[in-house]
């Protein structure tokens, strides 16, 4: 499987010595939910927390074959999502307790598991709560690997290292996108408005206050809604 070849290619990464990079879609979990033995049935739950069980124990193989090859304590770990849970799974709790779901741009349509291990570098246990972007993990790798990034074209993302280990204090971002289909949406300084055309309607939310969009603020912050 992806994760046996993963293992392999780290193994002859250990042997080279230089910096390396991995990605790695595991299939699991997303449709379709089929997880084998001896994880079908294993959860005791559903099938898809089976699939959870599988995604686990590969990501476990990864974290081993690190160890074997003595390169865990100085490699970065990076675990996420592109998107929230789908709806069409049947799981109604899937993303609680955020509103949404894959395919929209509220809070559970893209706000996402994000996890970084590197024993050397970040503290264990840590935690940081600014919003930060998957755009954000191209700087963040070069700088982990010691590269420059390109000067002849603009990079959005920023190096998340510095916010992580303390020496930058300021937010990486002050405001961020995102464009689905017909929905647009900005998150400027902890207010996120969300603008659709179907139906054709504004959302204007404090995350600060309110991070899981039970209120709707347009009608009465007129005036953040025009500045968004």
């Amino acid at each position: 499987g992806l994760q046996e070849l993963a293992a392999e290619g780290l193994k002859e990464a250990a042997k080279e010595g230089k910096p390396f990079f991995l990605y790695l879609p595991l299939p699991a979990p997303h449709t379709p939910i089929v997880p084998v033995p001896p994880f079908k049935g294993a959860s005791g739950i559903n099938s898809y927390a089976d699939f959870v069980m599988q995604c686990d124990h590969h990501m476990g193989q990864l974290f081993t074959a690190l160890k074997e090859n003595s390169i865990d304590e100085n490699t970065l770990v990076v675990f996420t999502s592109d998107n929230g849970g789908a709806s069409y799974i049947g799981l109604s709790n899937i993303n609680q307790p955020y509103r949404g779901w894959k395919l929209t741009l509220f809070e559970g349509g893209t706000h996402v598991p994000f996890l970084a291990k590197w024993p050397a570098q970040i503290e264990a246990g840590s935690q940081f709560d600014a919003p930060i972007h998957h755009m954000d993990l191209f700087s963040t790798f070069a700088a982990a690997a010691g590269v420059a990034t390109p000067k002849d074209r603009i990079i959005d993302g920023v190096n998340l290292l510095p916010h992580l280990n303390g020496t930058q204090t300021t937010p990486p971002h002050e405001t961020l996108f995102w464009l689905q289909g017909h929905q647009e949406t900005v998150l400027h300084r902890g207010m996120k408005l969300i603008r659709a055309q179907e139906p054709r309607k504004v959302w204007l939310f404090d995350l600060k206050a309110d991070p899981t969009e039970q209120f709707n603020l347009a009608n009465e912050r007129p005036e953040t809604v025009k500045l968004l």
